[in-house]
């Protein structure tokens, strides 16, 4: 079984993502189920507007969007911008847009049978507001999206430390980021043996 997470962050490398330090703990959770993963971090990459799957000019998604397709678990992890997903996740989310029109040889948009995930991190409120967003954005692509396939950390109200700089909250987060791969691999194992079928024409 494969996994891909894309990283959302706003921050280059070498530059500390707060938001990898969580989903690090997720990726070790699933590798421990013998999920194997891809992670891309997608600010370090050039991936221009659009609503294709290849823009051309040296446009980097295609790769992002080969390792989704050949994977069964789909998680994007973003840093929260005034309560918001980042402009990073936002772009990958009109980029996903293509792939609803994609369609395998049994006529299903290729989204199907896949299970998605959302990991948040941010100094300030409003995690539950980027997964739901997040997660509807999924659902419309095609992704299936399990109960309680997400995990989250903020400071709390006001500004305050990021996650690497303080360990308040990090064993409920981390806690909720096995929860979230059990889930994600058990469903994706299920789809596998039952998978959903083509839309009705």
């Amino acid at each position: 079984m494969r996994a891909t997470l894309i990283n959302c962050t706003l921050k280059p490398s070498p530059e500390e993502s707060n938001t990898q330090k969580l989903a690090d703990h997720v990726l070790d959770a699933l590798r421990q189920r013998g999920v194997e993963s891809d992670v891309f971090r997608l600010v370090d990459m050039q991936i221009p507007a659009g609503v294709k799957t290849d823009m051309g000019g040296g446009d980097e998604w295609p790769r992002v969007h080969e390792s989704i397709s050949a994977s069964d678990i789909f998680i994007v992890a973003t840093p929260t911008w005034v309560a918001h997903p980042s402009s990073m996740a936002q772009r990958a989310l009109e980029r996903l847009d293509a792939m609803i029109s994609e369609t395998d040889d049994e006529s299903r948009p290729v989204a199907y049978n896949k299970v998605a995930g959302v990991i948040v991190t941010g100094n300030e409120d409003g995690a539950h507001h980027v997964i739901a967003d997040v997660a509807q954005g999924l659902i419309d692509i095609g992704f299936t999206v399990p109960g309680q396939a997400w995990t989250y950390w903020n400071k709390g109200p006001g500004p305050g430390p990021s996650y690497s700089q303080t360990d308040d909250g990090h064993d409920w987060s981390q806690k909720t980021g096995r929860a979230m791969a059990a889930n994600l691999v058990t469903v994706a194992q299920a789809l596998a043996t039952t998978p959903l079928q083509a839309p009705p024409d």
